[in-house]
């Protein structure tokens, strides 16, 4: 659900509460990229290791939607070095890139050693040597993921990072509602804040070391900027009324956010070190969702203000023109910009369906990726390469992912029950 509609349903009962029942199990569907370029992660040589390297790796590889892995069933061998590669093998099956490596140690302490070889020219195109504790083996894998996906593609990869999101969980009478953060592909869980009432919108500071949340707790909103690394979390937004929406700025000095303090929902920034205000919009309609473009030099905002939710821009100072930048469709909402400012992923919707489309800054065109037809709150990833968003099933929510291009996508299920809101980390 977008923040516009729970905006609607706080206008109107004061508070919004999910009423499905979510298990904590996710589990990984992926897509199979089918015109991606042929590589093949052969399993690594281990004993004992508690994490299977190479498989994280082939499965990092197979979601980013670039590549079209071989299975295990057809390989021809199981080298684990360049020199026991026998390239006309792997050339004869179509093979353009191989990955070769080992995992040795024991007592907590592993040494993972990989190559990426060009099976076309028959030599290494990469190698490295990784010192892991056994509780740090998938991250290495995500690392390694990280090294070949940019090695291959020019881009950064994004495997290592990890993506914030919310669930609910009612068990009874009484709702729980969690803030968690996990590995990209859903492993790794944890709670960065609990609520018997509902908590929103979290959103990355540019260092990824903080995040900001809506939170129901005394049953009034507000805004909480919270640190990871120590727990410690502040209230920066109480103000009469609505207290939603925040979004940092790309200098982490800011945070656009949604008040109605002084009647009806506008946007504003907030100054986190002075706790200075800004007005930026002054209407009479819903203005919401706001979203810095990565010079911090615009905002683009949902408003009802020509009927219907559509996407508007500004300039983050205030004062300037308010330009309504979607005419497509009767509901586009939730933008998120691309890390190069290019494009704008957003909820795209018609008659009660509702996709997750890309607008072209530019050009204005829409594309639209995802079938819905409850799809929401699409993240850009840091390099601009795929975007999540939440959709649901019945009662069941999950997380998906989409490539650019909308050719390759996957989803992260929990056994069910709703998980919304996520946000890819910068």
């Amino acid at each position: 659900m977008s923040f516009f509609k729970r905006i609607a349903i706080v206008l109107l009962s004061g508070v919004y509460i999910p009423l499905s029942h979510a298990e904590l199990t996710i589990e990984i569907n992926e897509g199979v990229g089918s015109d991606g370029v042929p590589v093949a992660v052969v399993p690594f040589a281990s004993l004992g290791a508690p994490a299977d390297v190479s498989s994280i790796v082939n499965a990092d590889l197979a979601r980013s939607g670039y590549f079209k892995m071989m299975s295990q069933q057809a390989m021809p061998s199981r080298p684990s070095s360049a020199s026991e590669v026998q390239f006309p093998q792997w050339q004869g099956l179509g093979q353009n890139y191989l990955v070769v490596g080992q995992v040795t140690g024991n007592g907590g302490q592993y040494t993972v050693q990989f190559q990426l070889l060009d099976v076309l020219k028959g030599g290494s195109m990469m190698g490295y040597q990784m010192d892991s504790s056994s509780a740090d083996l998938r991250r290495t894998a995500h690392h390694i993921s990280d090294l070949i996906f940019e090695k291959l593609t020019g881009k950064k990869g994004v495997f290592s990072g990890r993506i914030a999101y919310i669930t609910s969980d009612r068990r009874g009478q009484e709702s729980n509602h969690k803030l968690q953060v996990s590995d990209t592909d859903g492993y790794n869980p944890q709670t960065i804040a609990s609520s018997t009432q509902p908590l929103m919108s979290p959103s990355w500071s540019p260092d990824k070391r903080k995040i900001a949340y809506v939170s129901f707790e005394k049953h009034n909103a507000a805004i909480y900027v919270q640190t990871l690394a120590t727990g410690e979390r502040t209230r920066i937004a109480e103000f009469p009324g609505i207290n939603g929406a925040p979004a940092w700025s790309p200098d982490g000095a800011k945070l656009a956010l949604t008040l109605s303090k002084d009647g009806s929902p506008d946007i504003y920034t907030l100054d986190v070190a002075s706790r200075n205000l800004r007005r930026i919009t002054k209407s009479y309609a819903i203005d919401t969702e706001p979203v810095w473009s990565p010079d911090g030099s615009k905002i683009v905002f949902t408003s009802d203000r020509g009927g219907k939710p559509q996407l508007y821009m500004t300039s983050s100072q205030g004062g300037g023109e308010e330009q309504r930048i979607t005419f497509s469709g009767d509901y586009n909402a939730r933008a998120s910009f691309s890390p190069d400012g290019q494009n704008i992923a957003m909820v795209h919707g018609n008659g009660g369906d509702y996709r997750i489309a890309v607008l072209d800054v530019n050009s204005r065109a829409i594309n639209v990726l995802t079938s819905g037809p409850s799809d929401e709150s699409p993240s850009f990833a840091p390099n601009g390469s795929m975007i999540l968003y939440a959709s649901k099933k019945g009662r069941t929510g999950f997380l998906s992912a989409v490539t650019l291009d909308g050719k390759m996508q996957q989803k992260m299920v929990f056994n069910s029950g709703e998980v919304r809101e996520p946000a890819w980390s910068p």
